[in-house]
């Protein structure tokens, strides 16, 4: 069923799409703007489904889409034109130009590829057409309040969905599947409210956990396995990620010692984060606290990245990173140690840059003893 737009919110995405199409005349002289990223036409528009592009004027917006659409674009885009294509979407672009005065088109560079920036090119002999990138991110980085309350819900709703997975208690994870438990709690994250699981749940059992993108299979998890979680919640267009430790009966003696220098990693780089630092500076916050207790090498990735339509958003905490915090980015903060053979740890929180510093969206207990399964 598709939801209908309120009012303010057609004010939100009024405000985006003027906001954009100034960036796009600060880049290039430009009268029209084609955004082809399905994550950037819901930003502008509101519109939920797939399979469809925004064309944007200096006063005037059309959404591109099909019949299978027709009843939720006009449901959720009422504040722009809605064009229902019975051909490609390239004939509908240039049906939709005609007698507006065009000059250029700006299109996604990102998110067009070559075979579709040929056949525009072709339907529009007259009009320039310029691959651009980067647009999007220059506004999406930093959240309103509308989607900071839609990142909040889609934490709450991840964390409802793993916190009914420990009530079962170690007989609910020991002697299934990676999958199968992966796939449970996907299922709790739907029932909770989300519309889909973020990203491809990670459930990593014992030494299997040393691996960071770890896909789970058919091996079954043992009754003495330490489990690396990893896990999202997609609602309302926007993402959750999570990381936590399951320890199933023990705690394994060499993961304890792990366990506490990643946590204190994690402070360490969530107190360093507030408006104006470089993300550099965050990234070695907390990867200070690693190298010192010997475990440098076994940090094999940046320490977190932004999160919001899409699940990796600029900015990206790392060391290479040129950006700096400012108020409004939501970035996971995740170090981790991996150890072959052995297994691995990650501790993921979400965090919200506030004007005087920060707050952690998600409110999962942190402590080592918090997830023992009995």
């Amino acid at each position: 069923m598709a939801r209908r737009t309120s009012s303010a919110y057609k004010s939100v995405y009024s405000s985006r799409r003027r906001a954009v199409f100034r960036l796009v005349a600060a880049r290039v002289k430009a009268s029209a703007l084609l955004v082809s990223k399905p994550e950037d036409v819901g930003y502008l528009s509101g519109f939920g489904g797939q399979d469809s592009w925004l064309l944007l004027g200096r006063r005037w917006a059309c959404l591109i889409t099909d019949g299978r659409y027709a009843e939720q674009a006009r449901a959720e885009c009422d504040d722009v034109e809605i064009h229902i294509r019975t051909g490609t979407v390239v004939a509908a672009i240039a049906e939709i130009l005609k007698g507006r005065g065009v000059r250029c088109l700006v299109l996604q560079a990102d998110h067009v590829t070559v075979a579709q920036r040929r056949d525009i090119s072709a339907a529009l002999p007259t009009k320039r057409v310029k691959p651009v990138s980067g647009l999007l991110w220059t506004l999406r980085r930093c959240k309103d309040a509308q989607e900071i309350r839609a990142i909040g819900k889609a934490v709450r709703i991840a964390q409802e969905g793993f916190r009914q997975m420990l009530s079962a208690g170690a007989k609910g994870w020991a002697g299934r599947s990676e999958r199968e438990v992966a796939a449970e709690l996907d299922h709790r994250m739907r029932l909770a409210g989300a519309d889909r699981p973020a990203f491809d749940t990670i459930v990593a059992g014992g030494s299997r956990a040393s691996q960071p993108h770890y896909l789970p299979g058919s091996t079954k998890i043992k009754r003495t396995d330490a489990v690396l979680v990893d896990w999202g919640a997609m609602a309302g267009g926007y993402c959750s990620d999570l990381t936590r430790m399951v320890f199933l009966g023990r705690i394994p003696p060499k993961l304890v010692e792990v366990y506490e220098v990643v946590r204190r990693a994690q402070r360490a780089g969530i107190l360093a984060i507030r408006p104006g630092v470089s993300c550099r500076s965050v990234d070695l916050a907390a990867r200070k606290v690693i190298a010192a207790a010997g475990y440098g090498e076994q940090f094999v990735h940046s320490l977190g990245h932004g999160i919001g339509r899409d699940v990796h958003e600029p900015p990206v905490l790392a060391g290479s990173s040129r950006t700096r915090v400012r108020a409004g980015m939501v970035v996971t903060v995740e170090p981790g140690v991996y150890l072959p053979g052995v297994g691995g740890v990650r501790i993921e929180d979400d965090i919200l840059v506030t004007p005087s510093g920060r707050r952690r969206l998600s409110s999962l207990p942190r402590s080592c003893e918090a997830t023992v399964l009995r």
